[in-house]
C-alpha cells in the first residue's frame, strides 16, 4: 500500500496530465500479458504486423514479470498537452547513472541489452522507443488522446458536482481518499507513506493500467496513473438504440448521440462508437448544439460535447 499525505494547500493544487511516453511505456504491459488487457486486444491485433519491425529485445528489457517499468518511462507530465517529441528529448538527456539505477530498481540488475556503455544503451533505447511509437502509436494517438482528455473533463465535472474527495474515491477500486491521505493499493510489497512535500500530486489517466500505479522509487515526484474511462470506445462500434419518442423527433442517430453525451466525448470518439464518419457526427452535433440540446468546450486539441440540461429534460420526457 502506498499512501500520499497532503495538506489542504497541496490538495487544492492537485492537477491532471497526459504523458505520451508514459502511455508508451505502460503499453508494454499489454505486450507482455495480453490476456490482462482485453480492451486493448484490438490494438494488439491492429499493430501485430508493425510490431514485427520494432526492437523487441529493447522493449522486453524495459518491463519485468511483475509488469513494472522504470520510472524514466513514466515522467510526470506538466499538462494535458505534453508532446512525445519533448518527452523523448528529455529522455535523451537522462543521467546515465539514473538510467542504470532505475533499471536495477525494476530488474535487480541491468538487462544484458543495456550492459556496457550506458550512452550507447540510452541511444539504442531511444531508437527502439521512437520506432515503436511511429509504427504502433502514432496512427492511433489522436483517438487515444481524445479518450484520455474526455476522462479528465469527466473528473473535472465530478469535482464541480460532488467535490474533490468524491472524485478521488471514484478513480478506481484500488484507490481511496480520506482525511488528506490518498491510498493506492500498488503491487509492490510493504507499506509506504510519502508526504507530497509541496510538490502536489499529478493524476494521469492511461489506457494501459487496470489499477492505480505509481513511481517505483520514493524520490520521484508524486504521481498516480489510473485507468481511463471509455477505453472500449477506442475500437468497438456502438449500435444506436431506439429512444422511442425522442427518436421520432430527432432521428435515430441524433437521439443516440444525445443519449451517449451524458459524459463528455469528441466527435472522433463518437464516430468510432457508432460507426459513423467524423464529418457526419459533426453535422449532427452542430444541429443539436444549435437548439441547445448539447454544449461544447475546447480541451487541448479536441472539442468535447456534453448533453445540456435541456437535453437531459428532453430524454427524461421522451423515455418516461
Amino acid at each position: 500500500m502506498l499512501r500520499y499525505t497532503m495538506d489542504d494547500v497541496e490538495l487544492a493544487g492537485l492537477r491532471f496530465g497526459i504523458s505520451p511516453l508514459c502511455e508508451l511505456g505502460l503499453s508494454l504491459r499489454a505486450l507482455n500479458e495480453p490476456s490482462r488487457y482485453p480492451l486493448q486486444l484490438p490494438w494488439l491485433r491492429h499493430t501485430q504486423e508493425a510490431r514485427q519491425h520494432v526492437d523487441t529485445e529493447v522493449l522486453s528489457a524495459l518491463i519485468d514479470e511483475r509488469q513494472w517499468t522504470p520510472d524514466f518511462l513514466n515522467p510526470r507530465p506538466a499538462s494535458p498537452l505534453t508532446r512525445i517529441e519533448d518527452e523523448f528529448a528529455r529522455l535523451a538527456a537522462i543521467d546515465p547513472a539514473v538510467f542504470r539505477r532505475q533499471l536495477e530498481a525494476v530488474h535487480g540488475t541491468v538487462p544484458r541489452v543495456f550492459a556496457g556503455d550506458p550512452h550507447r544503451a540510452i541511444e539504442r533505447m531511444l531508437r527502439g522507443l521512437e520506432h515503436y511509437w511511429q509504427r504502433c502509436f502514432q496512427p492511433y494517438w489522436g483517438r487515444m488522446r481524445t479518450i484520455l482528455e474526455a476522462d479528465i473533463v469527466f473528473r473535472g465535472r465530478q469535482i464541480a458536482q460532488n467535490g474533490l474527495a468524491a472524485m478521488l474515491n471514484n478513480l478506481g477500486d484500488s484507490m481511496s481518499y480520506a482525511d488528506g491521505v490518498l491510498s493506492i493499493d500498488v503491487m509492490s510489497p510493504g507499506d509506504r507513506t510519502l508526504p507530497t512535500a509541496g510538490l502536489g500530486i499529478t493524476l494521469v489517466p492511461t489506457m494501459f493500467t487496470r489499477r492505480g500505479s505509481s513511481p517505483v522509487e520514493d524520490d520521484e515526484p508524486p504521481m498516480v496513473m489510473y485507468p481511463a474511462r471509455g477505453q472500449g470506445a477506442m475500437w468497438e462500434a456502438q449500435p444506436t438504440g431506439d429512444a422511442d419518442a425522442v427518436t421520432n423527433v430527432l432521428g435515430r442517430v441524433r437521439a443516440a448521440l444525445l443519449t451517449a453525451l451524458a459524459e463528455p466525448a469528441s466527435s472522433t470518439e463518437l464516430g468510432l462508437r457508432f460507426g459513423v464518419s467524423t464529418s457526419a457526427v459533426n453535422q449532427h452535433l452542430r444541429a443539436l448544439r444549435a437548439v441547445g440540446l448539447v454544449t461544447s468546450t475546447r480541451y487541448g486539441h479536441s472539442v468535447l460535447y456534453l448533453r445540456s440540461e435541456l437535453g437531459d429534460r428532453l430524454l427524461n420526457t421522451g423515455t418516461a
